[in-house]
């Protein structure tokens, strides 16, 4: 029986280290904590493939709470499924001591654990549903009040015009017109149509 971690953070820029500080007083050894700076809503993730190859029947898995699995219902209750039922897998959860599939449980534990764990899957879920929505409203709102999304545009060289009528003139191609004005083809096309 080896003794794993995983810990997962929704973007680069978020701070693991309250999931690191929870799997070193389980004593799991750095090594064997797993960690993905990314989003739950799938397990294409990395750390988290790196770690289910290395699992194996009898191994335990400790996460902080349901959500760092995953924020997608489906996906947390297949995962689960596969890791516990088909591979023998032990999963704890740390924040739900409910879902600690290492303690032996009778029959009313298992559909306790079972029951948890959908609920629990649930919210995760509903929770990374609200979010998009709280997040496209406040993207709506900002473009209401003129906020500007993606790269400022690129302004044009002074000796865009020029080039600009000897392109109209049929003097250059647009690919030739834009490498004289050092942008990307695309971009001198855009400027041209507006």
């Amino acid at each position: 029986m080896t003794i794993y971690g995983y810990v997962r953070v929704s973007g680069a820029d978020q701070n693991e280290d309250r999931q690191i500080l929870a799997m070193r007083k389980l004593k799991i050894p750095p090594a064997r904590i797993f960690t993905d700076k990314l989003s739950g809503k799938d397990f294409k993730r990395p750390a988290y493939r790196a770690l289910a190859k290395r699992l194996s029947t009898g191994d335990v898995l400790y996460i902080k709470s349901i959500d760092r699995l995953g924020r997608n219902y489906g996906e947390i209750q297949n995962q689960w499924r596969i890791l516990t039922k088909e591979r023998g897998i032990k999963i704890v959860v740390i924040d739900m001591p409910l879902l600690n599939t290492k303690a032996g449980k009778d029959l009313m534990g298992i559909f306790i654990a079972d029951l948890v764990l959908q609920i629990l899957s649930f919210v995760a879920q509903n929770e990374r549903d609200n979010l998009l929505v709280r997040q496209a409203e406040g993207i709506e709102e900002a473009k209401r009040r003129g906020v500007a999304f993606g790269r400022p545009p690129i302004a044009k060289p002074p000796e865009y015009e020029a080039v600009k009528n000897d392109y109209h003139a049929g003097e250059f191609s647009s690919r030739e017109a834009a490498e004289l004005l050092n942008v990307s083809q695309r971009t001198f096309l855009k400027w041209v149509n507006e």
